[in-house]
């Protein structure tokens, strides 16, 4: 059976400086200089090593293999002065089976590479490129007779479900050599070759449900099994997952098992309707994800991923969009649990490079490959922003056919998207290439006019009603210290913010038609890129900040609108000093009646939905609190003559960075 034995700890490191320290994964060395503005982030090539301390493989009975599940951008790895492997492509797991290359004593020296280049994504775009082996490293034992560990990094198994009436049809293939999983992937295989598996050897597969009953058997490498009354995976209401459980079998003893957890479902887009899971209305709103913390960045572990997912889950979310590039598995498997509807795609993003279609290529295998079996996840998407610096224009809309047609042959079930930069007209053929499309739209923001958005919408579904719409990006910089009784686009307080996801979410409302809207972002997120407009080398869109500590005032907004746990919130709590005698007080609740007291005494109650707002005169220090029910809020405010200065920002310069 296998071995899985960590290989996280005690890595000797060789920085961009040529100094060696002793570090443990995860790991990157621009957790600092890709955060703090200027561009300036060190890209290049650094060495990790360790002694290999592994158990002895059994000869001939025995194979040994290196798992890597993520190190940006680029990796050579040698074992004992040998090159064993290289991988291109900072987002996605890769293997290597070194047992032919094992010693008594092994070495082993991992060169990770995040420069400058023309043949690997991403290239240009408004994040950081973090460099280093960011995710977990294990060596892994098998049986010389195992499921596939080979081809694109995937986990040996593809299951795909179907609702049938009141029953799910699972077909479950297993590949032992990755030619067979290239075949089924590529649809080229044949009956015969996918049941070939030697002499004495045989597969046999069990379903479970969530309480470890088996609930279907059979044998085969190519089985479909009928799971009878199947209970479906019903997004964020009931996020229901059975268990594949595949064995192999030597002469009838178990060498090897696999198992993966899968939901049964069904959904389709519709261009008046929208989004519909299982046969039902289901607006997808939510938001989008960038991996990376302050101080940390990529390198983050479980505890963190687990921490964005209960902030995603608090404002009531039923969509993520996992952007710019291949998210870890085990953020894809909260996903499952969880219930959140998702949009994976690839870091194809902003500038087609004619060298780099090769690359494009082998990310997307290695993502449908690697995340087929998640029933989280329910379209791919071919690229982002690719028309930005786009020069030859014919090669990338060919480079967008073939990804697109390749989504199709690896994968039937799932639909294609991608999302079009906000210069990009309607009219611009790669926004008709993929089965959905989305626009990341910043009208109100960088240009003005909330109400372009409204008009916007409608222009498109008037000129394409056959075509699904999304919103892939919206968003606004909003900072926590930077506040304004006379909020104004462009200004990064928090209140303009607010007052944008204010509207945006009522124009939702009015074009229910979106097949999907994601807040662009969840969380501020490092572009050291960025110099102007609030702190260098941040993006400030986020409703919760880089670190996760706080949540801004547009966050408590979503969670009025999405969310059923009850609660108040009153906005602006962190601007305490205000000139004015007579202020606005903003309350956002999913409660139909909120009161407003000032020092101990009712100033007013009013019935409404998501947004109250009160005018409170104020003459010195107040204590302020909003209730509704059992559930309360408070705050300080205070009268004053002269405001702190860090409570405004004045008028802002855009940057081209700023896309």
């Amino acid at each position: 059976m296998r071995k899985v034995i960590n290989l996280n700890d005690r890595w000797q490191f060789t920085g961009p400086h040529g100094k060696i320290t002793e570090v443990n994964l995860p790991h990157t060395w621009n957790n600092v200089d890709g955060q703090d503005g200027g561009n300036d982030y060190w890209r290049g090539s650094c060495i990790y090593e360790q002694k290999l301390d592994i158990p002895e493989l059994r000869k001939g009975e025995e194979r040994g293999y290196l798992e890597f599940s993520g190190v940006n951008a680029s990796a050579e790895v040698f074992l004992n002065d040998t090159s064993v492997c290289v991988h291109d492509g900072g987002y996605s797991t890769f293997r290597v089976d070194v047992t032919d290359f094992l010693q008594e004593d092994n070495w082993l020296r991992v060169r990770v590479d995040n420069s400058v280049n023309d043949r690997v994504y991403p290239q240009k775009a408004d994040f950081t490129f973090y460099g280093g082996i960011y995710r977990d490293v294990n060596f892994i034992v098998v049986n010389q007779h195992h499921f596939d560990m080979d081809y694109c990094g995937g986990p040996g198994m593809r299951i795909t479900p179907e609702v049938k009436g009141k029953d799910g049809c699972v077909q479950i293939q297993t590949f032992t050599d990755p030619e067979t999983a290239q075949m089924v992937y590529d649809q080229t295989v044949t009956k015969k070759a996918i049941e070939s598996l030697g002499d004495g050897l045989t597969v046999r597969i069990d379903i479970q449900d969530d309480q470890g009953n088996v609930v279907a058997s059979g044998q085969g490498t190519d089985c479909t099994l009928t799971i009878p009354e199947v209970h479906l995976w019903n997004g964020v209401k009931d996020p229901y997952l059975y268990t594949a459980i595949a064995r192999l079998e030597v002469k009838g003893e178990i060498v090897d098992e696999i198992s993966s957890r899968f939901g049964v479902r069904s959904f389709r887009v519709d261009p008046d309707k929208g989004f519909f899971l299982n046969g039902k209305s289901y607006p997808l709103r939510g938001v989008s994800r960038h991996q990376d913390w302050k101080g940390l960045g990529n390198a983050i572990t479980k505890e963190h991923h687990g921490w964005d997912m209960d902030l995603i889950r608090e404002i009531g979310a039923n969509t993520v969009r996992l952007a710019h590039y291949q998210h870890d598995q085990y953020f894809y498997d909260l996903c499952d649990e969880y219930g959140m509807v998702v949009w994976a795609e690839i870091p194809y993003i902003s500038e087609h490079m004619p060298e780099g279609r090769k690359n494009s290529v082998s990310q997307m295998k290695e993502l449908i490959v690697q995340n087929y079996n998640h029933p989280s996840i329910v379209c791919w998407g071919v690229s982002n922003e690719i028309t930005i610096s786009t020069k030859d224009k014919k090669d990338m809309l060919d480079n967008h056919h073939m990804l697109n047609d390749l989504c199709h042959k690896m994968d039937s079930t799932r639909v294609t998207t991608l999302a079009c930069y906000a210069v990009c007209g309607p009219f611009n053929r790669s926004a008709h290439i993929t089965d959905l499309v989305s626009w990341n739209l910043y009208l109100g923001w960088y240009v003005p006019g909330l109400f372009l958005n409204d008009l916007w919408m409608k222009f498109f579904h008037f000129c394409y009603p056959k075509r699904c719409l999304g919103y892939s990006e919206y968003g606004c910089e909003g900072m926590p210290n930077l506040h304004s009784s006379r909020p104004r686009r462009g200004d990064h307080t928090e209140e303009y913010q607010a007052i944008y996801h204010e509207y945006m979410l009522k124009c939702f409302e009015r074009n229910p038609y979106l097949w999907s809207t994601h807040v662009w972002n969840m969380f501020d997120f490092a572009a050291d890129a960025r110099n102007q407009g609030g702190e260098p080398g941040m993006n400030h869109k986020g409703l919760v900040t880089f670190d996760r500590k706080t949540k801004k005032d547009s966050f408590y907004l979503y969670k009025a609108y999405w969310s059923d746990e009850p609660f108040v919130h009153l906005c602006s709590s962190r601007y305490v000093e205000r000139t004015e005698s007579r202020t606005i007080v903003k309350v956002y609740s999913n409660q139909p009646e909120v009161a407003l007291y000032c020092d101990g005494t009712l100033i007013e109650k009013k019935k409404g939905s998501k947004v109250f707002t009160f005018k409170l005169p104020i003459s010195g220090k107040h204590r302020i609190e909003a209730v509704s029910g059992k559930w309360r809020d408070t705050s300080m405010i205070k009268k004053t003559d002269k405001p702190n200065g860090s409570y405004k920002l004045g008028k802002q310069k855009k940057s081209a960075n700023w896309v």
